[in-house]
């Protein structure tokens, strides 16, 4: 709010707000509001059609007597016209109420509990996995084959996998187990996080996780962007050009996974990791490929270095943190107050 305050100084009002984006009404206010001027409706003016306090006091004395206690403030503004008496309006009756804190529906609702957004982060391999489950199609109409995937968040790598014939949480639990003693996984070092499917939030699974000594967290229902690293990494699965429209037995599906989880974690050249493949984030190759990518980049910027604008390429780097919902930053929220 200051820059457009300075800048309003030298171009005026209207270019300030507009080269920045910003709406004259909010300049305005934030302008009252440091020069203490009352917001709307703050002027201690009464308005000449209220009610006192003593006439609002008999209407809701009025709507809590004996014979209109259960009646709707409609009827007992036309009960009371019949009878030659006028209080109010509808619409005050239901003022009044809502002043005494008496307005509310009278059916249970369902109330749905606040959901937290889990914000995980991963500065290296095996500190922050998310899984999911994905059907593929049987050789029949309404057959399936679950697939179920473990991914490490930061490589990208598939520590994990498995085809069965139906969803559950034994299977779950397996493979879980079997993935983090293959790993090497210690006490309080990884975090899993998944959806709020019934394998992922069964009891098999949360006990085996407390006692692998391994955080959980899920995502929040109905938020797909609460796990966006499995969702895409499935998205690559059935985009390969030789994904099967259906898949002919069970053997055929986990054949079908054994190509491409091998190419996926050793030969695909993740654009999310610079280029570089998901085995080779994983297991700390990181440094020695884009060292051998540097010495590449620099002979050929050394045999033509016109064909170079500004200066010799370097090879990009992966991210050395990768978030699931990032927190917003301060001068974010600053900017959008």
């Amino acid at each position: 709010m200051q820059a457009v305050e300075e800048l309003s100084r030298t171009s005026g009002t209207l270019p300030a707000c507009s080269a920045l984006g910003l709406a004259r009404a909010t300049l305005y206010r934030h302008r009252g509001a440091a020069q203490g001027a009352p917001r709307r409706g703050q002027h201690g003016r009464r308005s000449p059609r209220a009610l006192g306090a003593e006439e609002r006091q008999a209407v809701l004395a009025e709507l809590h007597s004996e014979r209109f206690v259960d009646q709707a403030p409609a009827a007992v503004y036309a009960a009371l016209l019949d009878e030659g008496r006028y209080l109010c309006s509808q619409r005050t009756m239901y003022r009044v109420l809502e002043g005494a804190h008496e307005v509310r529906e009278r059916r249970n609702q369902l109330r749905h509990p606040h959901y937290t957004k889990p914000e995980l982060l991963a500065t290296g391999s095996n500190e922050l996995w998310s899984w999911d489950i994905t059907k593929l199609l049987g050789p029949a109409k309404w057959t399936y084959f679950y697939l179920y995937v473990l991914l490490d968040i930061f490589s990208r790598y598939i520590v994990g996998w498995m085809v069965a014939l139906r969803e559950s949480a034994i299977l779950a639990k397996k493979l879980i187990e079997e993935s983090a003693n293959k790993q090497g996984i210690q006490r309080g070092q990884l975090t899993v996080h998944a959806d709020r499917g019934s394998s992922m939030i069964s009891k098999p699974v949360a006990l085996l996780l407390s006692d692998l000594g391994v955080n959980k967290t899920h995502s929040r229902p109905h938020v797909s962007n609460d796990n966006p690293f499995s969702e895409a990494q499935f998205k690559t699965l059935k985009y390969r050009p030789e994904f099967p429209e259906r898949f002919g037995s069970l053997e055929d599906a986990r054949a079908f996974c054994v190509a491409f989880f091998d190419w996926y974690n050793n030969e695909h050249y993740h654009s999310g990791l610079a280029l570089l493949t998901p085995a080779t984030v994983h297991y700390g190759a990181t440094a020695t490929v884009l060292e051998q990518r540097r010495i590449i980049l620099a002979a050929a910027y050394a045999a033509h270095p016109e064909r170079f604008v500004r200066h010799a390429p370097q090879p990009a780097a992966p991210p050395t943190a990768v978030w699931i919902n990032p927190p917003k930053r301060a001068d974010d929220r600053e900017d959008l107050q």
